[in-house]
């Protein structure tokens, strides 16, 4: 059985900049290409995203489509392969069942690709990715970037806090090391002042 990552997009590996319509507003995180290709030496990775913009009608699917796939594209450039993007098109008031923190997404993938969900991880900066992980028995990192510093005190106490996309690679990469484990913060992860 196979280990997976599955990857917030916006604010994770990316900047959030609110819903992108051309692949020219995409500005990648710094540590993302670096982090990412340690990961796949141990994990398949995905993207799993939430674009509501596409059901608000302030984007499209195809706007949706075309900067995941420059996304796909310029990790390819920078030898990270991403197995599969999942996209959840959905507002959250439409109640379906692929939007995060369901683990629609998650399932699907462990069917088509033989993935141990209990040996794999999420990372986001939203607490829904966090909580992803929790219906498969898999691990949520939550990362500080994007929106993370605004919702950490969603959190639950034992949710392991990264300060972005290298800190929670290293974590994932250690994850067999008993010294490291839920409730740790890695790198700059303290409070603003503290």
């Amino acid at each position: 059985m196979a280990r997976a990552v599955f990857l917030d997009r916006d604010g994770t590996i990316i900047e959030d900049r609110g819903h992108l319509r051309d692949p020219s507003q995409v500005v990648f995180f710094p540590d993302t290409f670096d982090a990412l290709r340690r990961l796949q030496q141990q994990f398949l990775l995905f993207i799993v995203t939430n674009q509501p913009g596409v059901s608000e009608k302030t984007i499209t699917r195809e706007d949706v489509d075309r900067v995941n796939d420059h996304v796909v594209a310029r990790l390819a450039e920078a030898d990270v392969h991403i197995t599969r993007v999942y996209v959840c098109p959905h507002a959250r008031a439409e109640g379906c069942t692929c939007i995060k923190p369901e683990p629609y997404f998650l399932r699907k993938a462990a069917r088509q690709y033989q993935i141990d969900l209990e040996d794999s991880f999420t990372v986001g900066d939203h607490p829904h990715d966090v909580a992803l992980a929790d219906g498969v028995g898999a691990e949520g990192i939550y990362v500080l970037t994007g929106h993370g510093t605004r919702h950490r005190t969603e959190l639950p106490p034992d949710v392991c806090v990264a300060a972005g996309i290298r800190e929670a690679s290293l974590r994932m990469l250690a994850a067999k090391s008993p010294a490291m484990g839920r409730g740790t913060v890695y790198g700059n992860a303290k409070e603003p002042g503290t």
